[in-house]
């Protein structure tokens, strides 16, 4: 298994790459990702800080089930939520501040099955999310490349508060597209919000955020044709389910 630096340069890199301004997913300081490391810690982006200028001191090593117990404490004040997070970290002398999405990464990093999580703010995803016909929008699938990069359907998630009641929301939304799917979502939706891509790679999480935004833009642009035209559930799950999809699947890992 890669060491904990090299998994940091490897979320270093895909941080810049998904960072950069030209590619609309993330300006400033929006969005954050994460990396696990192993069984007890985990690389998250520190508060404030930008993606696209990703360095070494970008990100924070935080503990997993520190992390994952916030979540069972009840109604926390947002000082009592940052106090838990600043608590969480493996180095306390580290001067960085977990962001508030922590608890989100360390959800998808166990639950979700995630080695790495990408979290960012597309513009065309963002422009239907934030449209008045959003659930409409993203009720199916409208070509291949979309289903083998970024599963079957997204899991769905309305508008809830940043924090702990979004990661809250985020693990019920997975738990039941669990159920519905039998695995685990490749991509959770959130309303007003953004895009959370997991992936088992650095590669596979940038593989979905860029598709992600494809498939954003292109049903953006049907609307003005008329409206989507999504292929049917049978043909979803054809595309799903097709070993040389699995194949080409695996390859671009």
């Amino acid at each position: 298994m890669p060491d904990k630096e090299t998994i940091l340069n490897a979320l270093i890199a895909l941080s810049r790459r998904i960072g950069d301004p030209t590619r609309e997913f993330a300006i400033l300081g929006e969005g954050n990702t994460s990396a696990r490391v192993d069984d007890q810690t985990f690389w998250v982006k520190a508060s404030g800080k930008e993606l696209g200028t990703a360095d070494a001191g970008t990100f924070v090593l935080v503990n997993l089930s520190c992390t994952l117990q916030i979540l069972e404490m009840g109604d926390l004040t947002d000082s009592q939520i940052k106090q838990e997070l600043i608590a969480a970290k493996v180095n306390p002398d580290d001067p960085a501040h977990p962001s508030v999405e922590t608890v989100m990464h360390a959800l998808m990093l166990t639950l979700g099955g995630a080695s790495f999580v990408a979290h960012t703010h597309p513009t065309a995803v963002n422009a239907i999310l934030c449209s008045q016909r959003v659930e409409e929008a993203i009720s199916g699938r409208l070509f291949p490349d979309e289903i083998v990069i970024c599963g079957p359907a997204p899991a769905y998630v309305p508008y809830t508060d940043p924090g702990i009641p979004l990661a809250r929301k985020i693990r019920e939304a997975m738990l039941t597209y669990q159920n519905d799917y039998g695995q685990m979502p490749k991509v959770v939706l959130i309303q007003n919000h953004g895009l959370v891509a997991l992936g088992r790679s650095a590669q596979e999480a940038e593989n979905i955020t860029c598709m992600m935004d494809k498939a954003a833009r292109i049903l953006l642009g049907s609307y003005a044709l008329g409206g989507p035209h999504f292929l049917t559930p049978a043909q979803v799950d054809r595309i799903h389910t097709r070993p040389d999809e699995e194949y080409r699947r695996k390859l671009l890992k």
